[in-house]
């Protein structure tokens, strides 16, 4: 099983030119591998645990839309 390549730390030094960075990558979807797209994906998550403020502009790429499941 392959761990995820980034700490808290990676989180907490994140830029705002990395983070658009990477949300640019999660749009296009053009990932050699699904696991690629997939750790990006978390680190996404992780940032707006850590920092929301800085995720705002991009909480569409994470689908955390409250559902219903009643």
């Amino acid at each position: 099983m392959k761990t995820l390549n980034f700490t808290e730390q990676d989180v907490d030094r994140m830029t705002d030119a990395e983070l658009a960075n990477l949300a640019k990558r999660l749009e296009q979807d053009d990932y050699p591998t699904a696991f690629e797209g997939l750790e990006d994906w978390h680190l996404l998550r992780a940032i707006a645990f850590r920092r929301p403020e800085m995720v705002e502009p991009y909480l569409f790429l994470l689908d955390m839309e409250a559902y219903d499941e009643a």
